[in-house]
């Protein structure tokens, strides 16, 4: 076994040498019964990928479980799944929009924490509208009003949440001790802490950023147009098929 191994330049993106070095080794021909792989960072990598994306499947699994059983139905627990496959937009579009870096470890971490927040916001607005309906509302009736009394602690939820992760995510440090004995919090910012931190936070702060817009617009509209599809799967299973004898008759009406 011959292993071959660098390091990375401190300004270079790992990723994007691996798969370089990775395209240029899927070109070498190698000698018959010589085996070449990716080791090392990569392939803990992976592993790490293949353990947080099973995790991800069982929360969302027991999510669904809970909600069937909390709502009685499939429907209204495949709103808010598809709001938490939608804010996903969110967390890839601000690594993108401000040119971060995706950590595998900790981004994923921070997805499958902001799946809790994303579910716990459409459950407040569903609710309320199946409230709502209950008590005599109509269903365009039922969700606009929910949307404008349910606006607020969303919106409040959603701001303390963004607000409560921005320390972690810029890497604010506070030196508790010289701030009560000197009156010198020496405040900085940055840090070890923030390289380990930082990418949950700010995936947490963008996927909740665009979640919210999603919980009070697409929430509401998604509810109407799965519940008209669901009143027509209901009247179609629901017609009963004409009998021979009301088929004959229809038959000499129409000729005569």
């Amino acid at each position: 076994m011959i292993i071959l191994s660098s390091n990375v330049l401190s300004d270079a993106n790992p990723n994007q040498v691996v798969a370089n070095v990775a395209q240029e080794v899927s070109q070498f021909k190698t000698p018959t019964g010589v085996d070449i792989r990716m080791a090392g960072d990569q392939e803990e990598q992976a592993e790490t990928m293949g353990f947080l994306g099973t995790a991800f499947l069982t929360a969302i699994g027991l999510i669904l479980i809970i909600l069937v059983t909390q709502f009685n139905s499939i429907s209204k627990p495949i709103i808010i799944l598809v709001e938490v496959l939608f804010s996903l937009i969110g967390v890839l579009g601000g690594c993108i929009l401000f040119n971060m870096p995706f950590s595998v470890m900790m981004s994923m971490l921070g997805i499958v924490a902001l799946v809790g927040i994303v579910v716990r916001n459409g459950i407040l607005l569903v609710e309320f509208t199946e409230l709502l309906i209950s008590q005599g509302y109509t269903v365009k009736d039922a969700v606009i009003e929910a949307g404008r009394t349910r606006m607020t602690p969303v919106l409040l939820t959603a701001t303390a949440t963004m607000l409560g992760l921005i320390p972690l995510a810029v890497g604010l440090n506070i030196d508790f001790v010289k701030l009560f004995t000197e009156l010198n919090p020496h405040l900085y910012f940055g840090g070890d802490n923030v390289a380990f931190w930082g990418p949950l936070s700010w995936t947490m702060i963008f996927g909740l950023s665009f979640a919210t817009f999603l919980t009070l617009i697409l929430v509401p509209c998604m509810y109407i147009v799965m519940d008209k599809n669901s009143r027509a799967i209901k009247g179609w299973f629901k017609k009963k098929p004409a009998t021979p004898a009301v088929e004959a008759a229809n038959d000499e009406a129409t000729s005569h």
